[in-house]
Formats: C-alpha cells, sequence, structure tokens
C-alpha cells in the first residue's frame, strides 16, 4: 500500500512505542528502520517524538517516567484503531465488557482519542482524526505492517471486537504448533490476528504485538541482534509471510514482517 491520506474507521491506524529511554529507542529505530524524526515538546518534561519513514509520519514514541513505572505503566508498542466518533466506539468498548483506562479527550489539534482495554486486560488506543489521521506510510518497509492480538480467552476476544468495530472472525484459522491463527477481517479487509497465549509462554498477559514492514526480514533480525536485541521468536515463515519477534535493547517486545509476492 503507498501513502495514505486517510484510515477506514475499524482499522489499525498508528502505533507508539512507550520507553524508559527515549534517546536510546530512537538510535535502535532509526539504524535497524530507516526512521527520522521530530521532536514536540509536550509540556514539562514531555516530548512526543514524531518518527518518519521517506517523509512520511510512520508511529510516535515518548519516554515514560519512574513514577509513570512504579504506578504500573509498563514500557510498550501502543496499537491505535481508527474511528470517526470516538465517544460512541469507547461506549461500546464498556458496553461489550472492556475497561475505559482514560478519555476520551483532545490532543490539542490533532485528534480525539482514549486508551481502553478488552475484557482480557490488552490494552489498545481509539483514534478519531482531525488534523493527524495517524500513519501516512502502511504496509510499506519501515511502516507498520501487522498486529495480532494475544489473548486467553479467543471466544470473548471475537465477540467483544466485532461489537466494537465490526470485525468478523475467519472461519477457516491457520494451523500451528502453538495454537491455531486466526484473522479478523472488516468488510474484505484482513485487519489483524489473533492467537491463544499457551501455558509454554510463560507469565504472559494479553496483550497486541505490532509488527513493522521490512525489506529483508533476515538481514533486518540478524541487524537487530547485533544491536542488543534478545530473540523470542526466530524468523520464521508462513506462507508468503517471513516473520521474527524480538525484544529490543530496552526490553519491549516488537515484530518484523516481510511479505513475499506469490
Amino acid at each position: 500500500m503507498p501513502q495514505v491520506t486517510s484510515h477506514t474507521p475499524g482499522t489499525f491506524c498508528w502505533g507508539e512505542l512507550a520507553t524508559p529511554d527515549a534517546e536510546a529507542s530512537k538510535t535502535f529505530y532509526s539504524q535497524l528502520l530507516g526512521w527520522t524524526w521530530t521532536d514536540n515538546p509536550m509540556g514539562e518534561n514531555m516530548v512526543y517524538s514524531m518518527m518518519q519513514k521517506d517523509g512520511n509520519f510512520v508511529c510516535g514514541l515518548f519516554q515514560i517516567h519512574e513514577q509513570m513505572i512504579a504506578e504500573g505503566f509498563t514500557p510498550h508498542w501502543v496499537c491505535y484503531i481508527a474511528t470517526d466518533d470516538v465517544e460512541s466506539a469507547t461506549a461500546r468498548v464498556t458496553e461489550a465488557g472492556g475497561n475505559v483506562i482514560n478519555g476520551p479527550f483532545d490532543v490539542f489539534d490533532a485528534g480525539r482519542m482514549s486508551v481502553v482495554a478488552d475484557p482480557a486486560g490488552a490494552t489498545f488506543g481509539i483514534w478519531q482524526p482531525k488534523d493527524h489521521i495517524g500513519a501516512g506510510l502502511i504496509s510499506e518497509p519501515g511502516s507498520l505492517g501487522w498486529n495480532e492480538i494475544n489473548t486467553t480467552d479467543l471466544a470473548a476476544a471475537a465477540g467483544f471486537y466485532a461489537s466494537v468495530f465490526g470485525w468478523s472472525l475467519n472461519s477457516a484459522p491457520m494451523e500451528k504448533d502453538e495454537g491455531d491463527y486466526h484473522f479478523f477481517t472488516l468488510g474484505e479487509t484482513g485487519v489483524a490476528g489473533m492467537i491463544q497465549i499457551q501455558p509454554d509462554w510463560g507469565d504472559v498477559p494479553p496483550h497486541w504485538s505490532t509488527y513493522f514492514c521490512v525489506e529483508d526480514v533476515d538481514a533486518t533480525f540478524q541487524k537487530a541482534v547485533e544491536m542488543g536485541a534478545e530473540v523470542l521468536v526466530p524468523v520464521m515463515q508462513e506462507s508468503n509471510v517471513r516473520f521474527a519477534y524480538l525484544k529490543d535493547p530496552q526490553g519491549i517486545v516488537v515484530g518484523i514482517v516481510q511479505f513475499i509476492p506469490e
């Protein structure tokens, strides 16, 4: 997909990195994915960095502070789903058994948002654009490529996201050793994956995962490891998709993915 000027409601539109060390994270991802950035002061001791690829906004990044960590806020990638009415979407979250963590609230003139959690506790953002649509590049090297929910209750997750965003669950999951892999669609468009958290994963809470597209997943994987990333899932291939799952040097999990033309 080339540059985009709008996001269909119910599709992923933005990613945001909450990191304990903004400068280290900017260095790592700029070297790994070819990003540049613009720093935007957002108040006392707060800077929001708009990460860019070839002049297009691809995601955001900000540093979390010790007080936030002490209050239970963990470093992670935040997924945002587009809406044309954040009030209604946030109300549907509650009606479907989820929880509203914060919002809805305005982000200056950029947009209006909420931070919410599904019934199992996986958090994500809901974004209604004003001046900022979200990512201006999707499914291209250096930009958002895929999102998937790791959950403890497949049926509850399927019902929740159907109620809130109108997603449908593909009736034919992909069979994998670690459990069937399910696909969410919105109309004819694939929007996300879903997999059951397995007991041998250890103490892994329900969460959304973010994958970024790369031109060569093997080369990017090797470079990430050389820069201090920890391997969680080595490079694998399913059909025409090659991917890997890593923990970056700040301890934040992230995926990389390469779509291979059939």
